[in-house]
């Protein structure tokens, strides 16, 4: 499953700033995956961080393979040991289970997550442990798909709007200004904004001053 998006978000994008139409024009529909299941979404997160994708689905197949089913049950079934054998930290398997006994005990009651704003599910989801802000607006993007999220956090969004703006920094003032013009698909955005990053678009390049080598 894909995030979904169309033509009123595109329309709406376009005639709201005439470089980010050129981007879309030049680079089409993106199809980014998304994880529709809160829980293993905010497994995957924590599993992922500060490691490639690949090693991330290695980690993820073991845990599928080694507990079942992947639930708060099966989790807490599970000793901390047994759940780093699958290749993930100790820090991360304690993150996991803290996790897992947030939801088991009601605590972390993710059907109201569904529920709540944006602000609201991001403070929530980067309470637990081994969630910041912008694992949160990750999740709130790839898995629950909320239209409107941008976050600053992301220094690949930060490089898409040097790229696309010419801008040699991105501060706070500057990021707001383009969330405004961006809302309320802010996400659509980002998807435009993460592409001409990786390299979408060949003759775009950062305008980020180079740093001296001493």
């Amino acid at each position: 499953m894909y995030f979904a998006y169309g033509e009123n978000e595109i329309s709406y994008l376009k005639s709201k700033d005439e470089k980010l139409a050129e981007v879309i024009e030049k680079i089409g529909m993106i199809e980014r995956e998304t994880d529709t299941d809160l829980f293993s979404s905010v497994i995957h997160h924590i599993i992922g961080q500060q490691i490639s994708t690949k090693a991330q689905a290695t980690i993820w197949q073991r845990m599928q393979e080694g507990l079942g089913e992947v639930n708060a049950e099966t989790i807490l079934a599970t000793d901390i040991s047994k759940l780093q054998s699958y290749g993930m930290t100790f820090r991360k398997a304690e993150y996991i289970t803290d996790f897992a006994e947030k939801v088991h005990n009601g605590t972390c009651n993710l059907d109201a997550v569904w529920q709540m704003s944006d602000e609201e599910a991001i403070r929530e989801l980067s309470s637990l442990k081994g969630i910041g802000v912008w694992t949160a607006e990750m999740i709130l993007l790839f898995c629950m798909q909320r239209p409107d999220i941008f976050s600053y956090d992301d220094l690949a969004i930060q490089r898409g709007l040097r790229m696309v703006y010419h801008h040699r920094k991105i501060d706070r003032k500057l990021f707001e200004k383009y969330r405004r013009r961006f809302s309320p698909y802010c996400s659509v955005a980002s998807l435009y904004l993460w592409a001409v990053s990786g390299g979408a678009i060949p003759e775009m390049k950062d305008y980020k001053p180079k740093t001296s080598k001493k």
